[in-house]
């Protein structure tokens, strides 16, 4: 049974591409456009929007090559603190190392790095070294003098005019970074106040995927985004400035409507008036005219919700979060009616440890079926599910062994005697490397081997964390994962 789709992607890559086209012609043929959230692997909004391609945002930008050129700016607080992106695991410095990389694959020009927030912090010093030795372009902004609230201060050459220009040549500058509060607001601006002086007519906007400004304040998409957002402690709002002005509700957050003041004073001081009413009309997103399925995004919704409250509570057990982040994100599964019974996966998982007295697993196929994984001596219950979904799907019967002991045992007596591992039981990709070489003399691993793609979309929950290694296998294969806020081995220290 193939996932239900609620997002019509073509429709979406058309539709926003002309409107940022159109954006660009409003202002004279040169906008800035800040880019916020991710270039590359939205897993958020694929979650959320059934049929939203996780790549969509570079596949825009794909279609606007020949008009774009792209500024990235990392925090130079954020590279003094080795600061980690924790869906990647590496620092905001490797981050934008990866998406040079990508977008000069893809041919997409990038102008420069921008260090934001510059005050000669030795780790930013030799991160620009090390960015121009590589022949990449550098600039170091400082901060922003009277920013946010003495707009005389700001708009002046005391305030963006004392960063240096970025010289660009082409009609759209987008304008992104690894992560929030990196820069890329004051970077837009402080170009429009040194295009403005040089008599370059230029434009802004901004382009962020939630939340859906024309969706309900409660609707379950916009809800997710707040359980998404959880720790940074955004929080939906009407926009009171369109209200007033057309008197139509549409929705925005809190940090973009309480600084919009400000930014309409800016470009009053910039330009000589605001081309904006609203935080509202400085978006340009339009994700919410390709819904094609209300229902199917709701139900997708409520589930990723239910997947952030599992995180938070995992979060708070690592001590990554506090009380205020769950019950934040309690408050948000009260407002969406989301309980933990919407997942028939999370009460079998909890029956099947129960019953077996040791950590387990279940999975629920986008069929609807259910599937469960036990902790047995050679393999660990996400390695176990794997194994017994595939099968299932393979139409094989459970009790065939497709891994005899005889091929299991000599990978975990590797593991223990020579690896140094605690451990002996086989992590998931270690099963799926094992039933690869067995596919070489055993037509049936081929088999289950060729339905790991039929697993996308698959929800499944285990009783307890799991290591990062079956984690991260789980979701390169498509497969949405919680878990239980309880280690297996009650420890100090965990990988």
């Amino acid at each position: 049974m193939k996932m239900k789709i609620g997002f019509d992607n073509d429709k979406y890559l058309k539709t926003q591409s002309e409107h940022i086209r159109q954006r660009i012609n409003e202002f004279g043929g040169k906008l800035y456009l800040e880019f916020g959230g991710k270039l590359f692997d939205d897993l958020h909004a694929s979650r959320v929007l059934p049929g939203f391609d996780e790549n969509a945002k570079i596949k825009l930008l794909q279609k606007l090559k020949d008009k774009c050129e792209i500024i990235f700016c990392i925090s130079a607080s954020d590279i003094e603190r080795n600061k980690i992106r924790a869906d990647y695991g590496i620092t905001y410095g490797a981050e934008i190392l990866r998406l040079i990389d990508a977008m000069t694959s893809m041919k997409i020009k990038v102008n420069s790095i921008v260090i934001t927030k510059f005050e000669d912090q030795p780790s930013a010093i030799a991160y620009k070294n090390k960015l121009e030795a590589r022949g990449i372009k550098v600039y170091m902004h400082g901060l922003t003098k009277g920013y946010p609230t003495d707009v005389d201060t700001i708009v002046s050459d005391e305030g963006y005019g004392k960063n240096p220009y970025i010289e660009t040549t082409r009609p759209l500058v987008v304008v992104n970074a690894p992560g929030p509060n990196s820069g890329k607001l004051a970077t837009c601006l402080g170009q429009l106040y040194h295009e403005y002086k040089r008599g370059v007519k230029a434009g802004y906007a901004k382009f962020e995927t939630f939340p859906i400004w024309n969706l309900p304040l409660k609707h379950p998409v916009n809800l997710a985004y707040e359980a998404a957002t959880a720790d940074l402690a955004d929080v939906n709002m009407i926009d009171p400035f369109h209200l007033e002005a057309y008197g139509r509700t549409t929705v925005n957050y809190n940090r973009d409507v309480e600084i919009f003041p400000v930014l309409n004073a800016m470009f009053e001081r910039i330009q000589g008036s605001s081309p904006y009413r609203s935080p509202t009309d400085m978006g340009v997103n339009m994700a919410g005219f390709a819904i094609s399925d209300d229902t199917v995004c709701q139900e997708a919704s409520r589930m990723e919700i239910l997947r952030r409250y599992y995180a938070g509570l995992v979060d708070r057990a690592k001590g990554k979060c506090g009380d205020e982040v769950v019950r934040k994100l309690e408050l948000v599964m009260q407002q969406a009616q989301v309980t933990p019974a919407l997942c028939p996966a999370v009460q079998a998982a909890l029956d099947r440890a129960a019953a077996t007295g040791a950590p387990a697993g279940a999975m629920q196929l986008p069929d609807g079926r259910l599937v469960t994984g036990k902790t047995s001596s050679l393999l660990g219950p996400s390695a176990a599910m794997l194994l017994n979904a595939v099968k299932l799907l393979a139409g094989i019967d459970d009790g065939l062994n497709l891994l005899p002991p005889s091929i299991i045992a000599p990978i975990s007596d590797m593991k223990t005697k020579h690896l140094g591992h605690r451990n002996p039981r086989l992590h998931s990709d270690e099963v799926l490397i094992a039933l690869s070489i067995s596919a070489v003399t055993n037509p049936l691993a081929e088999r289950v081997l060729a339905q790991l793609d039929a697993l996308r979309g698959s929800e499944a929950h285990f009783s307890v964390i799991l290591s990062e290694e079956d984690a991260n296998l789980y979701r390169r294969l498509g497969i949405h994962v919680s878990s239980e806020p309880k280690y297996e081995i009650p420890r100090l220290y965990h990988k």
